[in-house]
C-alpha cells in the first residue's frame, strides 16, 4: 500500500481511494498509475492506493472483509467519498461493498463510461455513450433498486399485477436500449453512404489508431493543420474527425481520420457501442498505429490495441507503426535510424519515429504513407529494402537501433 498526494489542481475535487487486486493476470497494474490518470480525467482527487493479491476473488466483497475494513479506514482518514476498483466488479460485489463501506463503490468500467459521457460532443458520440451506459446499468438494477423490491399491487396499478419495480425498470431500459440502437443504426447507414461515395471517388482512407494519450490528435493536427482538441489526458477526444491530407509525392489527397483511443481492458459494451466510430478503422486502406515511445509499457499497449483491432475485424489492414513523442526520450534511448521495419504479429511493418510536438520525422511519415498509396496505384518494381531510407528489422520494443 502506498500513499499518493492529491493530483488534481483543486483539493475541492471529490476524493477517491484506488484499489487494485492481482489475481494472476498478466496485465495487472501494481502501481495503479493508469487508474489514477483515469480518475484525474474524470475530475477526482486520488487520496490513496491499495494493492493486494489473491488466489481468487472473494465472492461477496471481492477483496475479503479484512481488506475491505482497511479500505474503509483509509477512506475515513483521507475524507474520501468514493472507492474505485481497477477490476470489474459483479453487481452483487458492488452492492455488498457499498453496504460494508457505506459509500459509493465503482469499477474501471463505470469510470471509463463517465469519462466518455463527459467528453462526447457529437450527436453520434452521445448516442454511443448512452447505449453503453444503458447496457451497463441494465446489469446493476439489483443494486440500484434494492429498496424497491416489492410487489406493485393489484389490477390497474402501474406495472400490472405482481410486477416488481426492478422488472419495470428493466423493461424501460430494454426499450431505451432498443430505441438508442435504432438511432445509431441510422448513423451507421449515413456513414455507409459516405463511404460508398468515397469509394466511388477512389479515395484512399487512412485512420489513426492507438492507445489513449499516445498523441493521435496532436499528430492529426500536425499532419493536416487542423484544430482538433488535443490534451495530455486519457480520452481527450472521442468523436471521429476526418480531413484531407495532400501528398505531394504522389500528387493526390487521402482521407485522414482521427479515431477514439483504446485502453487496456476496454469494456466490451464500449467496443460494441462505438462500432460506428470504429468502423472508420475497419474500412481504412491504411492504419497509422500511433505508439507513445516514451511510455515504458508501450509493448503491452501495442498488444492491447491489436486485441481491439482483432475484435472489430481490422487486424489485417496494412499498418505503419508511428512511434511518437521521441522528443521525450533521453538521448541514450533515441533511435539512431528514423525509419526501419519491425515485426508485428508475424508480418513485417514499417516503423517511423516522430515527434508530433516538434515536427521531427513527419516528412518521413508522409513519405511512408505516400509509398503505401503508390503501392495500391502501381505494381511495385523494387523491394521495400531498396528505399532511399533503408530498412532494418528489429524487435518491436527495441528503441535503440545499433548499427
Amino acid at each position: 500500500m502506498t500513499s499518493a498526494p492529491p493530483v488534481t489542481p483543486s483539493n475541492a475535487a471529490p476524493g477517491v481511494i484506488l484499489v487494485g487486486v492481482g489475481i494472476g493476470q498478466a496485465s495487472f497494474d501494481a502501481t495503479l498509475d493508469e487508474l489514477a490518470q483515469l480518475a484525474e480525467s474524470a475530475g477526482f482527487r486520488v487520496c490513496d492506493k491499495v494493492v493486494c493479491r489473491r488466489r481468487a476473488p472473494d465472492a461477496a466483497l471481492y477483496v475479503g472483509s479484512g481488506k475491505a475494513d482497511e479500505i474503509g479506514a483509509l477512506a475515513a482518514a483521507h475524507g474520501a467519498s468514493e472507492v474505485l476498483f481497477d477490476q470489474a466488479l459483479s453487481p452483487a460485489q458492488q452492492r455488498n461493498l457499498e453496504r460494508h463501506l457505506k459509500m459509493p463503490v465503482n469499477d474501471r468500467v463505470l469510470l471509463i463510461l463517465d469519462i466518455f459521457a463527459q467528453r462526447a460532443r457529437s450527436h453520434e458520440g452521445k448516442l454511443q455513450v448512452e447505449l453503453a451506459r444503458l447496457q451497463y446499468l441494465s446489469t446493476r438494477l439489483v443494486r440500484r433498486w434494492s429498496h424497491l423490491e416489492r410487489q406493485s399491487g393489484g389490477i390497474g396499478l402501474r406495472g400490472g399485477p405482481g410486477e416488481t419495480q426492478i422488472e419495470l425498470d428493466r423493461r424501460m431500459i430494454a426499450v431505451a436500449i432498443a430505441r438508442t440502437r435504432e438511432r445509431l443504426e441510422r448513423v451507421k447507414r449515413q456513414r455507409r453512404t459516405q463511404r460508398r461515395l468515397r469509394e466511388r471517388r477512389g479515395a484512399f482512407n487512412v485512420s489513426l489508431v492507438g492507445y489513449t494519450n499516445a498523441g493521435k490528435s496532436t499528430l492529426f493536427n500536425a499532419l493536416v493543420k487542423a484544430r482538433a482538441y488535443a490534451a495530455d489526458q486519457l480520452f481527450a477526444t472521442l468523436d471521429t474527425t476526418t480531413r484531407q491530407l495532400y501528398l505531394g509525392e504522389v500528387g493526390c489527397s487521402v482521407s485522414l481520420s482521427d479515431t477514439v483511443g483504446f485502453i487496456r481492458d476496454l469494456p466490451h459494451t464500449l467496443v460494441e457501442a462505438f462500432a460506428a466510430t470504429l468502423q472508420e478503422a475497419r474500412d481504412a486502406d491504411l492504419l497509422l498505429h500511433v505508439v507513445d515511445a516514451s511510455n515504458p509499457q508501450h509493448p503491452e499497449q501495442i498488444d492491447n490495441v491489436m486485441q481491439v483491432l482483432h475484435e472489430i475485424g481490422a487486424a489485417e489492414i496494412p499498418q505503419i507503426l508511428v512511434f511518437n513523442k521521441i522528443d521525450a526520450l533521453p538521448p541514450e534511448r533515441r533511435p539512431q535510424h528514423p525509419r526501419d521495419v519491425t515485426e508485428l504479429e508475424g508480418r513485417a511493418v514499417t516503423r517511423v519515429f516522430v515527434s508530433a510536438h516538434t515536427g521531427e520525422g513527419l516528412g518521413l511519415l508522409r513519405q511512408a504513407v505516400a509509398e503505401a498509396v503508390a503501392a495500391r496505384l502501381t505494381v511495385p518494381t523494387h523491394d521495400e529494402g531498396d528505399s532511399q531510407f533503408g530498412t532494418i528489422t528489429l524487435p518491436i520494443n527495441n528503441l535503440i537501433i545499433h548499427p
